[in-house]
């Protein structure tokens, strides 16, 4: 033994009523798989449709069924007949597509949604969205009725049309968005600039 244990034994026996702790009962921590697991999958079942839900709000519960041959079409209220026709007839330049080919429903939910939002960044009006007609298959046209139930969903689409046959026809749409707020102010300062003397 060295001197600083000796020391500290001799101060420690000198004391006389100095006894050892008795050791207290610990208990187990709660695991967390010891509570209610159906409590607990329901809460993280909910968290996460929220998170996908604030993440993309397409929402996609019922598709109404549209016929590989049919039109689609929708026009918010506001949107000037004028410049509804010229969408349909293909007049305005398409500065952004989209290609759906190949996807699933779930993937075209998520790649539409994040393209509204790329073409609202870039200031794109127009943008064209190939979806095919789906013919010949057991369920026709999946992604063209998604299409037609997802986009009035999105308040930055005022209007949207089947395109032309030179753009795809039946199995592409047109989509004409909303101005971005900076293009908006852009408009605003070149009208104030114009309407000065």
């Amino acid at each position: 033994m060295d001197s600083d244990n000796e020391t500290f034994l001799g101060a420690m026996g000198a004391l006389g009523d100095v006894k050892p702790l008795a050791a207290e009962r610990k208990t187990a921590p709660l695991r967390k798989d010891s509570r209610d697991p159906l409590n607990q999958r329901a809460r993280r079942e909910a968290a996460t449709a929220q998170t996908a839900r604030e993440l993309n709000p397409l929402g996609g519960e019922f598709v109404e069924p549209v016929d590989p041959r049919d039109p689609i079409e929708f026009k918010r209220d506001g949107v000037q007949n004028g410049v509804y026709r010229n969408l349909r007839l293909g007049k305005y330049s398409v500065d952004a597509r989209l290609d759906l080919h190949n996807h699933t429903v779930e993937m075209a939910r998520s790649t539409l949604y994040q393209f509204v939002r790329d073409c609202l960044e870039a200031d794109v009006r127009c943008a064209l969205v190939t979806h095919g007609k789906g013919e010949g298959r057991k369920q026709p046209a999946v992604l063209k009725s998604c299409l037609n139930t997802w986009l009035p969903q999105l308040p930055e689409v005022l209007a949207f049309h089947s395109a032309q046959k030179q753009h795809g026809g039946l199995g592409a749409t047109y989509i004409l968005l909303r101005k971005s707020e900076r293009k908006r102010q852009q408009n605003l300062e070149q009208h104030q600039r114009r309407s000065r003397p």
